[in-house]
């Protein structure tokens, strides 16, 4: 049985999928749920579906290792990121060498780096005339969203979507794709 740790900083959305799809699974569990704010709504999602949660703070995350304790403590095999907005810090990457996958709402290299999460990348991809966007799920190194690609799938942009709209047609590509490609990774490393 392979131990994944979901990272998150919203909603939960993704995270919800994630759970749903291993929650039958004999190969896979979701172990635990860390998330940076006390108020996301992933925490809420983690608890419905009785999997462990740990809230993070800044300092602790980027000045001690405590959380690879935490991660060792609950056996944690790979780490996913599902809308976690902080970056992952090197003694963590090293730690989970290919092991890390973050999915993220655009067609990668374009519209990735800091700053460019949620709505930004969307209102950017709107702004810039693009004819198609998806979501890009990679391995996670020490740079926000520059690890190697693992899979992209691609949604057709009408010249009249808004961001809002063109958010939900990736969202809808993220929750369709993104639980069996960590499936896939996940297998194919056994």
């Amino acid at each position: 049985m392979k131990h994944i740790a979901i990272f998150a900083s919203g909603s939960g959305s993704n995270a919800q999928k994630i759970l749903e799809y291993f929650e039958q699974s004999d190969e896979i569990r979701v172990g635990l749920v860390v998330s940076n704010r006390a108020q996301a709504g992933v925490l809420n999602v983690a608890r419905a579906f009785e999997v462990p949660t740990r809230l993070i703070d800044r300092a602790n995350f980027y000045d001690s290792t405590d959380i690879l304790t935490v991660l060792q403590e609950y056996q944690i095999d790979y780490v996913v990121l599902a809308g976690f907005l902080w970056l992952v810090p090197a003694y963590l990457v090293q730690a989970y060498p290919r092991r890390i996958l973050n999915i993220h709402p655009a067609l990668l290299p374009k519209y990735g780096g800091k700053g460019m999460y949620g709505h930004h990348v969307h209102q950017a991809v709107q702004a810039a005339g693009e004819t198609e966007s998806g979501p890009s799920i990679h391995f996670v190194n020490e740079h926000y969203d520059e690890g190697d690609l693992i899979f992209q799938a691609t949604c057709a942009i009408d010249a009249t979507d808004s961001a809002a709209e063109i958010a939900l047609k990736v969202l809808a590509l993220e929750h369709q794709h993104y639980p069996r490609i960590i499936e896939q990774v996940v297998l194919q490393d056994d």
